[in-house]
């Protein structure tokens, strides 16, 4: 299993993909990246709900240069779904819960031509893993 690139180098090569099936396959490979949860941890609790498929987020708490950051851990059983969730927490990854906060990923997303292909649940199921994410950021904010 590979790691998963950083934001910036994912944001690149979606610019670089012309073809939605092209960035349908990245999004895949994203996906295929992400260590899988335990199965203890898909449970009610991280399971996003407003989403189609099945999503969970694990937010995790560290100490980087003496402030907290956090980091997310997710899986779907949806292919592209899960692609998106790597997507997230590359975006997210070990910032600060207020920095996190503040993000409008569904801006960044946009700006990315992320949306335009996505099914209408696919959306909605976005929009929720980002609402859960900010929340759970703005809780420890």
């Amino acid at each position: 299993m590979s790691t998963l690139p950083a934001f910036d180098e994912i944001s690149d090569n979606l610019g670089f993909l012309d073809d939605w099936e092209d960035r349908y396959r990245y999004l895949i490979e994203l996906g295929q990246m992400l260590p899988p949860l335990d199965d203890a941890e898909k449970n009610s609790d991280t399971k996003v709900t407003g989403c189609m498929s099945q999503v969970w987020l694990v937010v995790d708490e560290a100490e980087a240069n003496g402030q907290m950051v956090l980091s997310l851990r997710g899986d779907s059983d949806a292919m592209i779904v899960k692609g998106l969730v790597a997507v997230l927490i590359a975006l997210y990854a070990n910032r600060p819960p207020a920095d996190i906060a503040r993000t409008d990923a569904i801006k960044i997303l946009d700006d990315l031509g992320l949306r335009e292909h996505l099914t209408s649940q696919r959306t909605n199921g976005l929009i929720s893993m980002v609402n859960r994410i900010r929340g759970e950021a703005e809780a420890r904010a």
